[in-house]
């Protein structure tokens, strides 16, 4: 065998390694499949009236506590609010009359979440059409046999004192977006999984709760 020949094999060898690697990085290893049952959103300011969609208000009028009144109300800049609820199903279908359901083993416990921001007419720089994305810690377990839920920050205080949300304040322009929501996790056996979902935000300077 050649030395052009030998080098051919290895370099041929090498990227069908790497492009299985890639398909088991995409697949995941885990026999349990995350399912986002349900993503709510809420302004900060109101953060219990959670809803399939939000209207992102970037500077909310408070009248209290002092010395914030009514006579002299102060602008005041909140994070938003998002609840998820998950569950657990087996990649493996089972057998009729016999259903696969996932084992304790399979428990997901999530540990990070990561926002996008898109938006549909294709306009999507980071920092002048939509917010910068980001990362965040979040810590909860889905549990093989019931659902989780858990609450965390979807639109963050400082996105809303940058650029191009904080010109939404005067401007009185509104900035249609999805976000999209990214779950990473691990099994209690150490398989990665991820679960994504996605929710609409429009953000501008809305008129205040009262």
């Amino acid at each position: 065998m050649t030395a052009k020949l030998f080098t051919f094999i290895a370099l041929v060898a090498l990227a069908t390694l790497s492009a299985s690697c890639g398909e088991f990085t995409r697949d995941g290893r885990s026999p349990a499949i995350v399912v986002v049952r349900s993503l709510q959103v809420a302004s900060g300011a109101t953060p219990d009236d959670l809803g399939g969609t939000l209207t992102s208000d970037v500077v909310t009028l408070t009248t209290s506590p002092a010395p914030c009144s009514d006579v002299s109300p102060c602008a005041t800049i909140f994070n938003d609010v998002a609840e998820v609820t998950m569950s657990l199903i087996s990649k493996d279908p089972g057998v009729p009359g016999l259903a696969s359901n996932p084992s304790f083993l399979n428990a997901v416990t999530i540990n990070r979440y990561r926002v996008v921001f898109r938006r549909s007419d294709g306009r999507n720089t980071p920092g002048v059409d939509v917010p910068w994305a980001f990362d965040s810690a979040l810590t909860f377990t889905v549990p093989s046999d019931g659902i989780a839920t858990a609450g965390f920050q979807v639109v963050r205080h400082i996105a809303k004192e940058e650029s191009p949300l904080r010109e939404l304040a005067s401007n009185g322009n509104i900035i249609p977006t999805l976000a999209e929501v990214t779950f990473y996790g691990r099994d209690q056996a150490g398989n990665d999984v991820t679960a994504s979902a996605t929710v609409g935000i429009d953000f501008g300077n809305f008129a205040d709760p009262d």
